[in-house]
């Protein structure tokens, strides 16, 4: 019988175990992990299913099991957890394996840090999964664009694309290394961009000669560009507000506790 998730604000929390770690290119980690208990993980059916990974402050004692009610009523806000939002990059209950992918630039921030230096038996905890998008099958094409932080749903949503539908996907990463091998049953266009060359991940979306049709679009990550092609997705290329996906996973400049509490704020 699997144990019950813990509980965390009305959101399930599940101890994984790390299995192993990938370099799927020179900047993202790949973690793949699993242990007991996964067997209490709910997958939700979004191919951009999230979940949030709790750092806990060093030499704070939580309580066992895990609750955030009884963290927040007890202990000082500052001895909360940090939460990072990441996606599930795949869920396989057969095999027991959960995988999520950071990007790691060195030793700033702090989920690549982290990322980089777990090894095998290393435990976490994470909140959800959540989740909104999931690719249709009663439209015509499929658009996606986004960076190396949304690589991880626009992978996860390529595989999810029916079969024989024509996708256009556009995809700014730093350069040709970060590149990623993406399967996809679809009649997919996936343009790479590199930011080292100075690629304009809006201008290219600008310029593209787009399908005819009805078209579900899925734009994330920097807010900045999100922000830009919000009002030409709807108002230019005639995409149904409904049929249109869109966040800004972080913006340019701001750390993540700041980039939360604006992100409505800012893109409208």
């Amino acid at each position: 019988m699997a144990d019950e998730p813990a509980r965390t604000g009305g959101k399930p929390v599940t101890r994984l175990r790390v299995l192993r770690t990938e370099r799927i290119t020179p900047h993202m980690i790949r973690v793949v992990s699993g242990g007991e208990g996964l067997a209490a993980f709910q997958p939700n059916g979004f191919t951009d299913s999230y979940v949030k990974v709790l750092f806990p402050v060093p030499g704070v004692t939580y309580p066992e099991p895990f609750d955030m009610a009884t963290v927040k009523a007890e202990l000082p806000r500052e001895h909360w957890p940090r939460q990072r939002t990441y996606t599930v990059r795949y869920f396989d209950a057969k095999a027991g394996e959960l995988a999520i992918d950071f990007v790691h630039h060195g030793d700033t921030g702090l989920a690549g840090p982290w990322a980089a230096g777990l090894r095998p038996g290393d435990e976490f905890l994470v909140l959800g999964p959540g989740g909104k998008y999931a690719p249709r099958e009663d439209v015509d094409w499929h658009l996606f664009v986004g960076d190396e932080s949304a690589l991880p749903a626009i992978g996860a949503s390529l595989e999810a694309v029916p079969a024989g539908a024509p996708v256009r996907a556009f995809l700014l990463v730093e350069d040709a290394a970060e590149e990623q091998a993406l399967a996809t049953k679809g009649d997919a266009q996936i343009r790479w961009l590199h930011r080292a060359a100075g690629d304009d991940l809006v201008a290219a979306v600008r310029a593209a000669e787009l399908p005819p049709g009805t078209c579900q679009a899925f734009v994330h990550g920097e807010a900045g560009f999100v922000r830009e092609l919000r009002p030409h997705l709807l108002e230019e290329r005639g995409i149904p507000r409904e049929l249109l996906s869109l966040s800004g996973y972080w913006r340019r400049g701001r750390t993540d506790e700041a980039w939360r509490q604006e992100k409505a704020r800012f893109l409208g």
